[in-house]
């Protein structure tokens, strides 16, 4: 008599298990998605600590821009190139032909970007509030950095899942990929103040999701004093959920009509 598979919620548990498993024991990965955002907090809290108003530190400042591209990082990035990956070396082939239910593969995918943004957020919070006094979010802030970051990560990793389609094999997956993000980063205001970039700029990043998420974060991370140098002079917080949202029926759609479980070399 045929045993019963297990139910898809156990499955899905299983698979979040194998992913994690998976991501920590490919260094680069580990590297380049967890390590990458403190290297750059550390150089550039060292660096550009200066004061720019309101008692307010650059660092301070820069602390929602690289946390906003950590979960880019998490999300886009390491979706995009691991799933390539996957289905240039076989692996998505040979998963689409077992048993397991297809929601399971993507639950667990899922559950590895939330595992990864968490230990993201925690590693800069504590070296950011160890090594260069940044104050950390208190009260109501927390519930604006949870969603956010639930949001945020939500359209990162769709969009990721979707733009793995794009390149051919895993080979180009990081050369296809890491340009788009790290444009993205340039004009976000990740490594700059928004407000000091050039408006076609702020235009252009304003289409896309990056520059949303630092936004909410740096109402969580910035006096509202600052909120004047914004665009609209003001946090947009309600604006920031609704593109979020939006950009993660976008990323469900594009999933949708452009996921393939085989290479393109396998018709």
């Amino acid at each position: 008599m045929t045993a019963p598979l297990p139910s898809p919620i156990r499955v899905s548990r299983v698979r979040a298990g194998v992913e994690l498993k998976e991501f920590f024991r490919q260094r680069e990965a580990v590297v380049f998605t967890l390590f990458f955002p403190v290297m750059l907090l550390v150089v550039f809290g060292a660096v550009l600590n200066y004061d720019i108003g309101h008692g307010v530190s650059f660092t301070q400042y820069f602390m929602a821009g690289i946390i906003a591209a950590g979960i880019l990082g998490a999300g886009l990035q390491n979706m995009a190139i691991g799933i390539a990956t996957e289905r240039s070396d076989g692996t998505l082939k040979g998963l689409a032909g077992t048993p397991m239910p297809k929601s399971a593969y993507f639950l667990g995918k899922v559950a590895q970007v939330l595992a990864v943004t968490l230990l993201i957020e925690v590693l800069l919070l504590l070296i950011g509030g160890l090594l260069y006094g940044v104050s950390l979010p208190s009260g109501p802030e927390w519930l604006t950095f949870a969603w956010v970051t639930l949001l945020g990560s939500a359209a990162c990793t769709l969009l990721g899942i979707a733009l793995s389609s794009v390149a051919r094999n895993g080979r180009s997956a990081s050369a296809t990929v890491t340009p788009v993000a790290l444009v993205l980063e340039f004009i976000s205001g990740v490594f700059f103040r928004f407000d000091q970039l050039p408006h076609w700029m702020q235009g252009i990043a304003s289409v896309f999701p990056l520059k949303w998420m630092a936004q909410g974060l740096r109402s969580v991370f910035l006096p509202d004093a600052l909120a004047a140098q914004e665009p609209a002079h003001s946090w947009e917080l309600g604006r920031v959920a609704l593109v979020l949202g939006i950009w993660c029926v976008v990323g469900l759609l594009l999933c949708a009509r452009t996921f393939r479980w085989r290479d393109r070399a396998d018709g």
